[in-house]
């Protein structure tokens, strides 16, 4: 408890799934702020009251954003750093699309789908990440990003959901080679299969009690959250994977001795 004490967190996509458990969990782990970012007001309203219910000592900022639209990008991160003293120490880059369902082949892909999901979910972390980081790097910070087994392998009918992910993954890891002196960290998580209104929207034949709930992935995220990873960047991690943080704990603590 209380491994994030001081934290003040940006979360995209804060209002349902993963997001949404994340939002809870750094709550519960002390995070003196919370800006919770999606488009559905209700939710996100239903999240901030759960918040206080849990830590009424935490701070909670809802947004209503279109992630897909610059001008309200630039807003995110100005509401946020105004209502928490200019300052920023995490942002998890939660917040995707899907596209269309069920999800077509490439040559049968609408432009106009394909520009909205890789605006989603490349296009916004970049530019989330481009407007945070002149306060990230004047105390350091965290820029998590949340990525997909379909951003490694590519598999039929994922189109541009998977194609985006491969750019996040791309992009994660140059920001993490260009902020490496700047005290900034750049990770990535893959979360894996989990059962989330997206994926049973995915792959409506499966049997979603098969995968994982969020609550079950949430600890690489208070571990890069934390002041425990500050050595950690430019890496990969799986959240099911049994011991993910253990190699990368242990070589963050020798470097720091």
């Amino acid at each position: 408890m209380n491994r994030l004490q001081g934290k003040h967190i940006l979360i995209t996509g804060a209002s349902q799934g993963l997001g949404r458990e994340l939002a809870l969990t750094y709550a519960r782990e002390g995070a003196s702020g919370l800006a919770l970012v999606a488009r559905n007001n209700e939710a996100l309203d239903e999240v901030r009251a759960r918040v206080r219910e849990l830590a009424p000592e935490t701070r909670v900022l809802t947004i209503n954003a279109d992630l897909t639209r610059q001008a309200q990008i630039e807003r995110v991160i100005a509401t946020t750093l105004s209502e928490f003293g200019g300052r920023l120490d995490v942002l998890v880059n939660n917040a995707s699309a899907l596209g269309p369902t069920p999800m077509p082949f490439l040559l049968d892909y609408p432009l106009e789908d394909f520009r909205a999901v890789l605006d989603t979910n490349l296009v916004a972390p970049f530019l989330l990440i481009k407007k945070a980081l002149p306060a990230m790097i004047e105390t350091g910070g965290s820029i998590i990003n949340v990525t997909s087994d379909a951003g490694a392998t590519g598999y039929p009918g994922w189109g541009a959901y998977g194609i985006s992910k491969f750019g996040l993954e791309g992009m994660s890891e140059t920001w993490a080679a260009e902020l490496a002196d700047a005290g900034v960290r750049v990770n990535l998580v893959d979360p894996g299969e989990m059962n989330t209104k997206m994926h049973r929207d995915a792959e409506p034949d499966e049997d979603p009690t098969q995968w994982a709930d969020p609550t079950s992935v949430t600890e690489v995220f208070i571990y890069l959250a934390s002041d425990e990873s500050r050595a950690v960047n430019g890496k990969r991690f799986q959240a099911q994977e049994e011991n993910w943080g253990q190699d990368e704990a242990a070589k963050a603590a020798s470097n720091d001795e």
